[in-house]
Parts: structure tokens; sequence; C-alpha cells
């Protein structure tokens, strides 16, 4: 179950001009976090609606308890919590969502784009590959980069304009790793729709399984609203807060 508390902020880094990096002192939420869940933030007295952000990594070092989540500046929410400083206090709610089931012995090939790469890093396992895209070398964030390297056994960069790493999509890099090694346990990838649906049908065709967490916008980050509400391929509906954020990628329909 989650838990409402005051977090205080420990660090607040910015890793580039659009995304920032804050470091919360978390008690024992970090202790029942799984990769791939998130945190509700309220931003500000002023905002009804919370903000959910996604966790990156998460450290249990009584008595802080340690918890890192990054987030790009959207609107006037994100932006208050752009602002935040050391000693700072935040209402936050979590850990929310179904998250990925990561097996320590297991290889994984970890794919993300945009602001779904943070995620991603809580899922590294020992042989890991991670494939992380940006729009353009301006997007990239360094730092997360230089995390992923010191605990992935590779890493793959590539931007849309190819800025920085290789010139094209996500996808392109998928089947490029797929052609040389199909021994991975699974591909986890977090993203837009669009790329999603892209990895989806590239490790399709190598026969490797594919879960999947999906950005949506969220309200209430409880199931209570239907504001995340997205198709799946039998007909029926589930809310990306409560059931997902992450799904096996067949289960969606990716035509909706």
């Amino acid at each position: 179950m989650p838990i409402q508390q005051l977090c205080t902020v420990a660090a607040a880094t910015k890793l580039n001009d659009y995304a920032w990096h804050l470091v919360l002192e978390a008690g024992r939420m970090a202790s029942m976090i799984r990769p791939g869940q998130f945190l509700h933030i309220k931003c500000g007295h002023s905002r009804m609606l919370r903000r959910p952000i996604s966790i990156c990594e998460w450290m249990g070092d009584e008595p802080e308890d340690l918890v890192s989540v990054v987030f790009e500046v959207r609107g006037d929410g994100t932006a208050w919590l752009s602002r935040r400083k050391p000693g700072d206090r935040l209402d936050v709610l979590g850990p929310l969502g179904n998250g990925f089931d990561v097996q320590r012995k297991e290889k994984y090939l970890l794919v993300g784009g945009g602001i779904g790469v943070p995620p991603m890093l809580g899922c590294v396992t020992p042989g890991s590959i991670a494939i992380l895209g940006c729009r353009s070398a301006d997007r990239e964030m360094p730092a997360l980069t230089e995390k992923f390297r010191e605990e992935c056994k590779e890493v793959i960069l590539c931007s849309d304009d190819g800025t920085v790493g290789y010139h094209g999509f996500v996808d392109a890099q998928v089947r490029a790793v797929l052609e040389k090694d199909k021994s991975f346990t699974a591909v986890l990838a977090c993203g837009p729709k669009p790329m999603l649906r892209a990895v989806w049908r590239a490790a399709a065709e190598f026969g490797v399984p594919v879960r999947v967490s999906m950005e949506e916008r969220m309200a209430c980050g409880v199931g209570a609203c239907l504001g995340c509400a997205t198709p799946m391929a039998d007909g029926t509906m589930k809310h990306v807060c409560k059931d997902g954020p992450v799904f096996n990628a067949e289960e969606v329909d990716w035509n909706a």
C-alpha cells in the first residue's frame, strides 16, 4: 500500500535546460519501491492535482532512505518543483503503480526515450544493455548516461537529429542488438507511445518479449478517475496509474 508523507529534499540538480534531478529523504517509503513505479508529488498549495514523477533510483540507507526522481519542466507544477532547494519539504504519495518484475540474475535490454530514460536506471542488472534515445544533444542527460555506463555491460546512445550518438530512433538499435544476441530475458522500455510500439514490433521479429511502461497524463494516480485510461488489445480499458504503468506489450492496443 502507498503511503503519504512529507519528504525533505536532500539534493537538487539541473541535468540540462529541461530536466531536473531531486533526491528525497523518503523514510520507509524507499523500502517499498519496485522498478518502474512512480511518486505522486504535490506541487505547491495552489495546485490541486499532484504530478506523477517516475522513480529513478532508491537507496535504503536509514534513517533517510533516499529516493531520486527526474522530471522535465512542462508546466506550472513542474516549474514550481524545479525551484525546490535542499531542506524544502514535499508532500509525496507513493510508491504507486505496478512496476517491472526485474530479477537480478536475468539479462535485459533496456530502452528509454526522453524522460523515459531515468526509470530504466532502476532496472539495470549485470549484463544488461541500455539503449538511450533523445531528440537532440541538448536533451541528453549526461550525468544519467554516465550512471548507466557504470552499471551496464554496454550503453548505446541515439538521437532524432544525430547530434549525439547514432542518428535515428531507438528501434533501429534494438534490431541491431537483437540481430547479434537474442538471449535477453526481455526488453524493458519506457517512453512515448509511438516509440514503445516501434520497440515492440522490432523485438517481435526476434521473438523476445517486451514489457512497456506507458506515459499518460494522470489526475488521481490511484485509479479513481478516468484520466489515464488506455485501450487494451482485448477491447477492455485499463488505468495506467493502477493497472500499470507497466504492461506486457501484447496487452496494449497499439492502434488506438
